[in-house]
């Protein structure tokens, strides 16, 4: 007992000298298990048939035999049989097989799940086994750490069925046309047959096409106003490019050339496609955003220009990285890891594009907002001239001088912005200064003509008036207060004019003088000048 007594008391002191940090440490967490990727690329069907692919092209049958599923080779005559049955397969592919395009296959590590086959298996093409078409099928299955796609074994049977009848005079066959001129994987005259196809087939549409775009500009009296006309002359030059992909994808995999020139081409025909797409886009965006501006100017709406002219260079953008994304993945760069990256480097982007931005929600503000429009007469700070152009990044404006000035959008939606086209009317507001001279009634008769001309205008608004405003040292000033009742910057000049001919004609006629500068100068008997007075100049 007094042992026991004794090792607990130890105990206790032990513990009280640890520091606090050791009482409570936390247990050092597990190690994560990092698994490599595959050096094969077997991770998704696209990759792994791409890969396989690629081994068959350089006829590296040893590496192509990595593609199946089977156990690891351990011996002469097991590598023999692989590479037996992969130079089987390449043979069968070869002769009326096919895999599908590379757009068509899966690129998730899980394959295609809604194919009515099990979760771990893909078809990915076709093979013919006594004139019957059997399927090409990967199955998904664990190789050390990792999760693969490989040829099924059941495809490798049929391989083995197909292969094992084959006779001297196919083998001779196959020697021969091993020994033919090899380029890029496959025979040149097969390279040549695909390429004089597409040659063919897109020639002899784009000729249809250009036909039909002639017969119809034919058939319209004003091919520039016509709606149907814009559509063909913008659909048929990337449609019948389009047809044409689409007929070299079917004729291209019946043909019996090498899967090695098929699936390379068709790949990349993938890249045409994408291509045809865009360029029908474009064109098709320009003909409707064309049409809908001259449309718009006809019936004078001119604030719809510069949302259309926004919109349809944001459809652009849109278009043109959509196409930029599908060319990438055509050719294998995975697009979901840059694209997820945008979410991080959109934070620094925002930083160092922070005047960029601006200008975007700028244009934004200023579309939506419309301050002004194409063709308005503003004036914005000390710049004073007619909008050319709303742009995503900035406004073009013509002055007078006919220079172009260029304000950023973020910059003018936080300026002032006098629009000289909004207004309903133009204010007449001249000062008729009449001689000091003129007795009070002439000058009672003065103001009476000045009234009588405005009343008598048809264009001048209700409320003008015409009153003696102040007597200055120089004259007697009549001080005019109407609007000239017309949109036209051009009309109410003209009209301006009439009105200022006619006050001073009727002030002629009735005898009344205009008072203008004057200079009095008093000279002494000595001819020296003594005084002068300088009258001031007249308020306009």
């Amino acid at each position: 007992m007094r042992h026991m007594l004794r090792s607990l008391i130890f105990l206790l002191f032990s513990l009280a000298s640890l520091p606090g940090h050791a009482l409570f440490a936390k247990p050092p967490a597990p190690t994560a298990v990092v698994i490599q990727p595959d050096p094969l690329g077997r991770e998704t069907p696209r990759a792994m048939v791409s890969g396989m692919i690629e081994a068959l092209a350089e006829l590296d049958y040893d590496r192509a035999a990595l593609y199946f599923d089977q156990p690891a080779v351990s011996s002469n005559r097991q590598r023999m049989q692989a590479i037996g049955q992969a130079r089987g397969f390449h043979a069968l592919l070869d002769n009326g097989g096919s895999i599908r395009p590379f757009a068509a296959l899966s690129n998730e590590p899980g394959g295609t799940l809604d194919d009515e086959l099990p979760i771990d298996q893909e078809a990915v093409g076709e093979i013919t086994v006594k004139g019957k078409p059997v399927p090409v099928l990967l199955t998904r299955g664990q190789d050390g750490d990792r999760q693969v796609w490989r040829v099924s074994k059941e495809t490798l049977s049929q391989i083995a069925a197909a292969t094992g009848r084959v006779t001297a005079a196919q083998q001779a066959e196959q020697a021969a046309e091993d020994k033919e001129f090899i380029v890029a994987g496959a025979p040149l005259k097969d390279w040549a047959i695909l390429l004089g196809l597409g040659i063919l087939v897109f020639g002899g549409l784009w000729m249809l096409a250009a036909l039909l775009v002639a017969d119809t500009r034919r058939m319209v009296a004003d091919p520039a106003a016509n709606g149907m006309y814009r559509f063909v002359e913008a659909a048929l030059p990337p449609l019948s490019l389009l047809i044409a992909v689409g007929i070299f994808y079917n004729w291209a995999d019946r043909l019996p050339v090498a899967i090695v020139a098929r699936q390379t081409l068709l790949r990349y025909a993938g890249i045409v496609a994408v291509i045809a797409v865009v360029w029908f886009g474009l064109r098709l965006v320009d003909a409707v955003a064309e049409l809908a501006i001259t449309r718009m100017q006809r019936r004078g709406r001119r604030q719809i220009v510069s949302v259309i002219t926004l919109a349809r260079r944001t459809v652009k953008v849109l278009l043109l990285l959509f196409s930029g994304i599908g060319i990438l993945d055509t050719f294998g760069i995975d697009v979901t890891t840059g694209i997820a990256a945008l979410g991080i480097g959109g934070i620094a982007l925002a930083l160092g594009a922070q005047k960029t931005v601006e200008n975007l929600v700028g244009s934004v503000t200023v579309i939506a907002d419309r301050p002004l429009q194409v063709g308005d007469f503003i004036k914005v700070g000390d710049v004073v001239g007619t909008v050319e152009d709303v742009g995503i990044r900035s406004t073009r404006i013509r002055t007078g001088e006919r220079t172009v000035v260029t304000i950023p959008n973020g910059d003018l939606s936080a300026r002032q912005i006098e629009n000289f086209a909004d207004r309903d009317r133009f204010l007449f507001n001249p000062v008729i200064a009449v001689d000091h001279a003129t007795p009070s009634a002439k000058l009672k008769e003065a103001i009476a003509i000045v009234q009588g001309v405005l009343a008598e205008h048809e264009h001048i608004a209700e409320g003008a008036r015409a009153r003696l405003g102040s007597i200055g040292e120089r004259s007697f000033n009549i001080d005019v207060f109407a609007y000239i009742d017309v949109r036209e910057f051009d009309v109410q000049v003209v009209i301006r004019e009439a009105l200022l001919l006619a006050i001073y004609e009727r002030l002629e006629a009735a005898g009344i003088d205009l008072a203008f500068p004057n200079q009095t100068i008093l000279l002494s008997a000595g001819g020296e000048r003594a005084a002068v007075e300088v009258a001031e100049e007249l308020p306009r």
